[in-house]
This record gives C-alpha cells, sequence and structure tokens, in this order.
C-alpha cells in the first residue's frame, strides 16, 4: 500500500469514527486533491468537496483571500483554507498554492508551493522547495496534501452538531 492510500486510509478512518467533515481548496493542483481524497472508501460521508480557483479574483470573491495577497504565500495558503473550511462548514480544510513549473512564476521559483490547513483549534501551513518536472511537483503536492490532512485529523476531537442539524 502507497504511503497516499495509507494516509487515505487512517483519514477516512479518522473523520468516519469522529463524524468529521473535511474540504479541500487548491490553486495548483487543479482537482488532483480533491479527486484523490474523492476516491477514498466512505468520502461520501465525510468529504464536504472541494474549490479550484486559479483567479486570484475568484480566491477573494469565493475563499475571502485579501487582496493584494502574494498568490505563492503562506498567508495566502491559509486565507485560502480558512476560506473552505467556513465555505464547506468543515472541521478540517488544506489547501495548495505554488508554482508547479516548468519555470518560475511571479519571482518565485517552479516547485515553490504552499499547503495551509484550518481547523477548529488554529490555521498554520507548510512549505515545500520541490524539485522536478511538474507532473512530479503536483503528484508530491498532493501526496504531502493528504498525509498533512490524516496528520490534523488525528488531533481532532469528535464534531458536535451541524447547523442545521435536529438536535435531540
Amino acid at each position: 500500500m502507497s504511503a497516499v492510500d495509507e494516509a487515505l486510509q487512517r483519514l477516512g478512518e479518522l473523520a468516519a469514527e469522529r463524524g468529521l467533515r473535511v474540504a479541500v481548496v487548491e490553486s495548483l493542483t487543479s482537482g488532483r486533491l480533491a479527486s484523490t481524497v474523492g476516491a477514498a472508501e466512505g468520502a461520501g460521508d465525510w468529504f464536504a468537496g472541494g474549490v479550484v480557483a486559479y483567479l486570484t479574483d475568484v480566491k477573494e470573491r469565493v475563499l475571502g483571500l485579501t487582496p493584494g495577497t502574494d498568490p505563492v504565500s503562506a498567508t495566502c495558503a491559509e486565507q485560502l483554507a480558512v476560506g473552505a473550511r467556513q465555505l464547506f462548514d468543515a472541521d478540517l480544510s488544506i489547501s495548495t498554492t505554488g508554482v508547479g513549473g516548468p519555470g518560475p512564476d511571479g519571482g518565485h521559483p517552479a516547485g515553490t508551493v504552499f499547503l495551509g490547513w484550518a481547523t477548529p483549534e488554529g490555521i498554520g501551513h507548510r512549505m515545500l522547495a520541490l524539485t522536478g518536472e511538474p507532473e512530479e511537483i503536483l503528484d508530491e503536492t498532493v501526496e504531502t496534501a493528504v498525509r498533512l490532512l490524516a496528520f490534523h485529523a488525528e488531533g481532532l476531537r469528535a464534531a458536535g452538531p451541524r447547523r442545521g442539524a435536529a438536535v435531540e
């Protein structure tokens, strides 16, 4: 079993056991992360969904990115994760942003990647400096994002009642 498969399996187990709701937002990975997470066993019960947003104005309008924020930055990654968590009423969200290559973009070298996450306990990011062809950069970004989702799910407690849920 691959590292991604193991992380997905653990994420699915934790999400199911604890009633967690997971969401993703992608700029760099163009839907690959959502496709990977959505293919996990039982994802229909805990994967709220994802947003693919490339254009800055869409990130600002839909996800609350502060105008003028560098799209390849820790600040952007964190704001996107917070926006996705709010949009999907999720317990855990992760974002991907960066430069896939083959060349630099906006003053950032190819392989500069930021992953952001948001949980009820806080927000954070991880910067990656990857090498290789664009396909390899995207694959490694998705793998790292899935591992981060599983890692952060470990620290979350069972979710409380959702908005609109009947309380007995």
